[in-house]
């Protein structure tokens, strides 16, 4: 009989059902995994085997055939590991078979510890989506994926505890969730916009781009406070809602960059001039979110704003007009949030110094001018205030 767990593959932002389907027979001993995975699911042979030979099980020396279903989407990450190891424990009669469904998911360690994977929340919306109330996943993704209603969600430190849980044996509760726990955190910053001494023009422009959800573009001389003031502007946005914070919880940790709790704090980034373009809409073989995305319902600070690459500042029409990236490759077409506030800042002139009244500008017009034309028209229509 085959054994048929079910887990998930992340496309995007949205996850994918898998069922991964387990059949252990006689013949060669052998372990293939068939059904579109990449490299990263070919080499979970080698972790599923020494994790379940580390944590004290015998590995069955038959013929091991895994099917990650539906065959025709590509399966990429860690994540099966857990699920394909629990399958051949079931399969081999070392375990019984789970008496109800769960989405499982996570990545095992060579002594058989479970790895934090990406895209917890995309797995816990699936699991409600489709009807299946309690999922399983590593213990350092448990808290993120608790926030979605009306699951179930066991989080777990290695395999030796899900075995014992499967089998009766460790009586252990879903993960619960303290929402006041995490608002006590929220707006406590290290800086503040009231630090901000003068500059009163600048700083009612930053309140009124804040307020209304403007883009603002700030032109000075070095030292004039421009990176100063767009640090600050953290402080004075307004706080998240929860679905905003799931929102944005969930593009954080397809990406990897989620820490087990969902985030309450609207996002800042700040990326070097040297980004590229794929590094700023994101992208890839398997398109992921880039700055601009991760930067959602928060706030894009674009310093020297000229010193970015025309195609990667090009790229920007689409989400400044649309609050969305469509990013569209050979076999797929994913499509991310990037509603955000855009903050850049510029100095007037290559030296920047022009019209400075205590130090002396070095450049000519036409430096001047092929320095301004960097930032084209289309783009300069969409910044909505210009301040200086």
């Amino acid at each position: 009989m085959v054994t048929k767990l079910y887990t998930s593959s992340i496309e995007g932002l949205d996850s994918n059902f898998v069922e991964v389907e387990i059949d252990i027979s006689a013949g060669f001993s052998g372990f293939n995994i068939v059904g579109l995975p990449d490299n990263a699911v070919k080499e979970s042979r080698e972790r599923v085997r020494t994790a379940i030979q580390s944590s004290g099980f015998k590995f069955p020396l038959k013929r091991i055939t895994v099917n990650l279903a539906p065959a025709d989407i590509k399966k990429e990450g860690s994540s099966y590991d857990l699920p394909i190891a629990l399958g051949i424990l079931i399969e081999s009669g070392m375990l019984p078979h789970l008496q109800d469904e769960y989405i499982i998911a996570g990545e095992l360690s060579l002594n058989g510890e479970l790895r934090k994977i990406s895209g917890g929340i995309s797995t816990a919306i699936l699991a409600r989506e489709k009807g299946i109330k309690k999922i399983i996943v590593p213990k350092n993704n448990a808290k993120e994926c608790a926030v979605i209603d009306d699951i179930e969600v066991y989080g777990f430190s290695n395999l030796l505890e899900v075995f014992s849980f499967v089998k009766g044996e460790l009586d252990i509760g879903p993960v619960k969730i303290n929402f006041d726990s995490f608002k006590e955190k929220l707006n406590i910053y290290d800086i503040d916009f009231a630090d901000v001494k003068g500059q009163y023009l600048v700083k009612r422009a930053l309140e009124i781009a804040i307020s209304g959800g403007h883009n603002i573009l700030m032109v000075g001389p070095p030292g004039s406070g421009k990176s100063m003031m767009a640090q600050r502007i953290l402080t004075i946005l307004p706080q998240m809602s929860l679905d905003e914070a799931i929102e944005v919880s969930r593009i954080h940790s397809v990406s990897g960059l989620i820490n087990n709790e969902i985030i309450f704090t609207r996002p800042f980034r700040n990326p070097h001039n040297s980004i590229s373009r794929i590094g700023l809409i994101g992208g890839g073989q398997y398109p992921k979110p880039g700055e601009i995305s991760l930067s959602h319902r928060g706030v894009l600070f674009l310093d020297e704003f000229p010193e970015f690459s025309k195609s990667a500042i090009e790229s920007l029409r689409e989400p400044l007009e649309n609050g969305l990236i469509t990013i569209s490759r050979a076999k797929t077409s994913v499509t991310f949030p990037s509603s955000f506030i855009l903050v850049a800042a510029m100095n007037p002139c290559p030296c920047g110094y022009y019209n400075d009244p205590y130090n002396k500008c070095n450049c000519t017009q036409n430096d001047i001018f092929r320095y301004r034309k960097k930032i084209s028209g289309p783009i300069l229509d969409r910044i909505d205030i210009h301040v200086e």
